[in-house]
């Protein structure tokens, strides 16, 4: 398979807020692959339409006042693409911040027309510039995941349109994790998901401060709690594990910790058990970055800094699952957390 995908073949459906020329990156790649292009922009301020309009792409505007979501605007790109009187058999979703790779969409569609029970694919996205920052770093690491049946793909996928109909797409009530969610629907309902050996998307991270990092694992620690207390009393207990281990390092073993300094403080004797309890954290460090030389072949020095961001990121992580308790307490609509 060669050229330019046909409309009928495949459409895709960019998404973006206020990503300048990482979009242009973007969209350039994608129209020299396909024949049919949407953007959805979700209320950018920079000129991100105007640079969609210029490469020839159909921009269609999320509207303000149902609010931003990654799924609600990859929803309303679909609906554009299956509107027409060819809709295509398959759609590629991918984020405004990635560069498709040419020869990703060829092995993805020969993929799924090898399986007809495949519902989605994804492949290997890898960050542009994981050496700038540790922060690119990790997440360079994070999008390495292993290659086969999976559970899960993220923003950058190619579905099949007959199952991704059959679910009504993504729960545009989730801010994030919609992609998870979506593939665990998917599943129940009979579809497989896989991850393939082959490069997908370069995407630019674009993290350069704390800051940055600190919201995005926010996020991180509400889609876990979100997707729990959706699906967390399924057989398959969706996203329980992952919440029992933000309560136990991200709120037990700090309290636990601030409990042993003060004991400490009036009685010197249990300084032996802050000592034991301060080594709970390297030592969990060190089996994360063992498990990612094991399986990833990656350098200990970046398997040791994976890991001591995977631990940090538990408090984080705390913050944004109580976040998410404390909205589902109060009612009302939540909003997107952006970190860039």
């Amino acid at each position: 398979m060669s050229g330019v995908l046909s409309a009928s073949e495949v459409g895709v459906v960019a998404i973006g807020r206020n990503e300048g020329e990482r979009l242009r990156a973007c969209l350039s790649a994608l129209t020299q692959q396909v024949e049919r292009v949407v953007y959805v922009d979700s209320d950018s301020t920079d000129d991100s339409v105007a640079i969609a309009e210029q490469l020839g792409v159909k921009v269609v505007h999320l509207d303000t006042e149902v609010g931003f979501t990654a799924g609600k605007a990859r929803n309303l790109g679909a609906q554009q693409l299956l509107s027409g009187t060819t809709p295509p058999r398959f759609i590629q979703f991918v984020d405004g911040d990635c560069i498709l790779e040419p020869s990703w969409l060829p092995a993805a569609i020969e993929s799924l027309d090898a399986t007809p029970s495949l519902a989605v694919v994804a492949g290997r996205r890898r960050e542009l510039y994981p050496e700038r920052t540790i922060f690119n770093r990790q997440c360079d690491m994070e999008w390495n995941t292993p290659i086969g049946p999976a559970n899960a793909v993220g923003g950058d996928a190619l579905y099949r349109t007959q199952a991704f109909q059959a679910v009504s797409g993504f729960d545009p009530a989730f801010i994030c994790g919609e992609e998870p969610e979506l593939c665990f629907r998917l599943r129940k309902a009979g579809w497989l998901v896989e991850r393939l050996d082959c490069d997908m998307t370069r995407h630019d991270a674009a993290m350069t401060r704390w800051s940055q990092w600190w919201r995005r694992v926010i996020r991180t620690g509400w889609a876990f709690a979100e997707g729990a207390a959706t699906y967390g009393a399924s057989e398959e207990h969706y996203n329980r594990r992952e919440s029992l281990r933000i309560i136990l390092w991200g709120v037990a073993y700090p309290a636990v910790l601030l409990v042993l300094c003060v004991g400490t403080a009036f009685a010197p004797s249990m300084l032996w058990l802050l000592l034991l309890w301060l080594c709970a954290t390297p030592l969990m460090v060190w089996r994360i970055a063992r498990y990612r030389r094991a399986c990833f072949g990656d350098p200990w020095r970046h398997g040791m800094l994976y890991g001591a961001l995977v631990m940090l990121g538990k408090i984080p992580e705390a913050v944004g699952a109580w976040r998410y308790w404390r909205q589902r307490r109060r009612g009302g609509v939540a909003r997107i957390i952006e970190y860039k």
